[in-house]
C-alpha cells in the first residue's frame, strides 16, 4: 500500500512538472512572437516612411461587407517613390482586364500624408492618379505588427474596396503584376 501511495505522488509530481514546462514553453513562445512582430512592425514602418512598400492582401472586403480570401501574390497595393500600383484579382473563370481575373491600375501618388496616433497606429492617406484610376487610398498599419488594411475609394464610382494583409518593403515583396489599364 505504501508503494502504491509513493507511485501516486511521483506520478502527480511528474504531471505537475509537465504542466509547468508546458506553461513555461507557452510563455517563451509568446515572447518570441512579440519580438518577431516588433521587428516586422519596425521594418514595415520604415518602408512606409520611405514610400517603398507593398501591402500584400489575403482578404478583400467589398462595399457591403462581403469578404473573400484571395492570393496575396496577385492582390496588392504597391507604392514606390511617387508611383503606385493597385491590383485585385479574384479566383474567377474569366481573365478580366489584367489577364489574371481582375484589374490592375497604375498611377502617380500625390498628397502622401503620414500620421501616427497616440497608440502607435500609423495612417497613410494619398491620392493615386493614372489613366485607369483616380482614387483616394487610406492605409492603416497596426502598432506592433506588420498587419495592415487599405481602403480604396475610386473617384469615378462608389465601389469602395478594403484589402487586409501585411506590409513589406518593396525589395521583399513577392507579387505578380498583371496587364495595366
Amino acid at each position: 500500500m505504501a508503494l502504491a501511495l509513493g507511485m501516486t505522488s511521483v506520478n502527480a509530481a511528474a504531471q505537475e512538472d509537465k504542466q509547468e514546462d508546458k506553461a513555461l514553453l507557452k510563455e517563451e513562445m509568446k515572447v518570441i512572437q512579440q519580438r518577431i512582430d516588433s521587428a516586422l512592425y519596425a521594418e514595415a514602418a520604415k518602408a512606409v516612411n520611405d514610400t517603398a512598400f507593398t501591402l500584400e492582401a489575403d482578404q478583400v472586403v467589398f462595399k457591403y461587407g462581403q469578404t473573400a480570401y484571395v492570393n496575396s501574390n496577385t492582390n496588392f497595393v504597391a507604392v514606390n517613390h511617387g508611383n503606385a500600383v493597385v491590383q485585385v484579382a479574384f479566383n474567377v473563370p474569366f481573365a478580366g482586364p489584367n489577364g489574371i481575373g481582375g484589374i490592375t491600375v497604375q498611377g502617380m501618388v500625390s498628397k502622401y500624408e503620414l500620421k501616427t496616433d497616440k497608440r502607435g497606429t500609423t495612417y497613410v492617406t494619398m491620392n493615386v492618379m493614372g489613366t485607369g484610376i483616380s482614387a483616394q487610398v487610406f492605409i492603416t498599419l497596426y502598432k506592433g505588427s506588420h498587419k495592415a488594411s487599405v481602403e480604396i475609394l475610386p473617384n469615378f464610382n462608389s465601389n469602395r474596396l478594403t484589402l487586409n494583409g501585411v506590409i513589406v518593403p518593396s525589395a521583399k515583396s513577392n507579387v505578380y503584376q498583371g496587364r495595366t489599364l
